[in-house]
């Protein structure tokens, strides 16, 4: 199925969120990634990996809400994704729920995440 690696690469994106795996947060994130967080801040990948490698940022779920929408044009994806998240930033706790778009580049056989977006949606817990 095509887009098997792509539901690939978002589990692995989720997995190593949930783990703060910097490593493989490394791998799947593009050099070049724009994420546009819930606040409207735009943040790099160097900004991403050092909120989980210094513990700024730790998630303990991310739920799924219903199915992402997963569309692939050749070497480009999109995923639209609805999530329950929870965690803590800076030592407080939070829980909300967010949708995702996020923008896949398929590079010398590896999908990388090379644009996403998070806006915040009313919570139902």
């Amino acid at each position: 199925m095509q887009d098997e690696r792509i539901a690939e690469a978002e589990a692995a994106l989720r997995m190593a969120m949930l783990a703060s795996d910097v490593a493989t947060l490394d791998a799947l994130l593009d050099d070049e990634l724009c994420f546009t967080d819930q606040s409207g801040n735009r943040l790099s990948k160097a900004n991403d990996l050092a909120a989980h490698k210094s513990g700024l940022l730790e998630l303990e779920t991310i739920d799924i809400v219903g199915s992402p929408d997963i569309h692939r044009w050749g070497d480009c994806a999109t995923v639209c994704v609805t999530v329950d998240l929870a965690g803590f930033y800076d030592g407080e706790s939070f829980f909300g729920r967010f949708a995702y778009s996020r923008v896949w580049h398929e590079r010398h056989g590896r999908w990388r995440l090379v644009l996403a977006h998070c806006s915040p949606l009313p919570a139902t817990r």
